[in-house]
């Protein structure tokens, strides 16, 4: 057995074997990697910056920027305080002169120590992951069957029922921006063409994004005469909500913001409704259809009675996709090195996230590796539900650890 790096073999002949192997499971745990610790040592040095600065007259960005790092300076004090104890602990153990009983004494309190140091350097680690600019955002899920004909259509459907009962359970206002069955109604069982589903509520980008990808189905449609297993498929894509109140600092008028979209590139088009829906809404020139010319980016709405109200939710859809366009553009880089060095592909409308299976009544996440079996719970967007989205959520703060680990080698080399 090799001795612990910071034990002296003096002090071995005076420790006991279960202290020594005590110690020798406590030096295995890995903290937090150096080139991160320097990252929060450098936003601390950055924080008195700002700290001083706001001393001497307010700037409300520099506010903006000292809320964002006081996460991380919380973190690293923590973890600078287990780090002290556990150095002035092993200093007492590594000491020679020390009497056997403090130093068992000092064995049992290092074990506590090390499993604080240990939570410290997770949560500074985790504080370290740069927050997504949309995440406080209200969001929007647009939800398209893809591959499975009628059957594809109708579990379309199924996901809009149930992202409508997340809501209502966790009393979310949520709204449906546009939607089209192929009758024109929304029930159970009737195929859907296309849904946009608007939740207006803080954080709700944050916390649905990661419902992005292409949801799978395996059951035995209704039509199916001989009882043979169908798999089908739906692509759910999940954009920030942009809307002018909600924008903090940022606004439609700047050119460099995400949301700016200047409106000599968009054409406008009004043209009269089709389909189902009712007679007004077929008989007046209520939709409204926008080209963000540069992009080609269109967006159309046809959904109230009203042109205006159809113009709005046209605007807002078009920043938001083009919001999301921009960002995934600037988060290209970070992709390909995310593949790169530690596996991990972009996750997004091409890449099957989740597995429905009526006949096991299974909900299997690819992302998380997370199983359930009770997907009755799941399609009326129950608590099971939310147990896959936090396993998700989780899987995507670890992924996120593991870039910055990347980022912090590639920078070295």
């Amino acid at each position: 057995m090799t001795p612990a790096p910071w034990i002296c073999r003096s002090c071995l002949l005076h420790i006991s074997r279960p202290l020594f192997r005590r110690l020798i499971r406590l030096q295995s745990t890995e903290s937090i990697s150096p080139g991160l610790l320097a990252r929060a040592r450098s936003i601390a040095i950055e924080h008195k910056q700002l700290t001083d600065k706001l001393a001497n007259g307010f700037d409300s960005k520099a506010a903006k920027k000292l809320g964002e790092y006081s996460p991380v300076i919380r973190a690293l004090q923590d973890w600078d305080k287990a780090n002290e104890s556990v150095s002035e602990l092993t200093s007492l153990i590594h000491d020679s002169t020390t009497d056997p009983e403090l130093r068992e004494l000092a064995a049992d309190d290092l074990e506590a120590s090390r499993s604080q140091l240990i939570n410290a350097s997770q949560s500074l680690t985790t504080s370290l992951i740069p927050v997504h600019p949309f995440a406080h955002l209200p969001c929007l899920i647009e939800i398209r069957p893809g591959a499975g004909g009628s059957e594809a259509s109708i579990f379309a459907a199924d996901l809009l029922r149930m992202y409508q009962g997340f809501c209502n359970r966790n009393n979310y206002r949520a709204t449906l921006l546009k939607f089209e069955y192929t009758n024109g109604t929304q029930e159970s069982g009737i195929p859907l063409t296309e849904a946009i589903l608007e939740i207006d509520a803080p954080n709700a980008y944050g916390m649905l994004r990661s419902e992005a990808g292409v949801h799978r189905v395996q059951r035995v449609p209704v039509t199916e005469s001989k009882g043979r297993v169908h798999t089908s498929a739906v692509s759910v894509l999940v954009l920030p909500s942009i809307q002018e109140n909600t924008l903090g600092e940022e606004n439609f008028d700047d050119p460099e913001s995400d949301y700016y979209v200047d409106p000599k590139e968009v054409r406008v088009d009004i043209m009269r409704a089709r389909g189902a829906g009712g007679q007004h809404v077929n008989t007046t020139d209520s939709a409204v259809r926008l080209t963000h010319i540069p992009t080609n980016t269109v967006v159309s709405i046809q959904d109230s009675r009203s042109q205006p109200k159809n113009r709005e939710k046209a605007w807002r859809l078009l920043r938001s996709r083009l919001a999301q366009a921009r960002r995934e553009k600037r988060e290209e880089e970070v992709v390909a090195m995310r593949r790169s060095v530690v596996g991990v592909a972009k996750m997004g409308r091409g890449d099957k996230v989740r597995t429905y299976n009526w006949g096991q009544q299974r909900v299997t996440d690819h992302r998380s590796g997370m199983t359930v079996h009770d997907l009755d719970d799941v399609m009326e967007g129950g608590e099971t539900l939310d147990k896959i989205m936090e396993s998700v959520r989780s899987w995507l703060i670890e992924k996120d650890v593991e870039t910055l680990i990347a980022e912090n080698a590639a920078a070295k080399q």
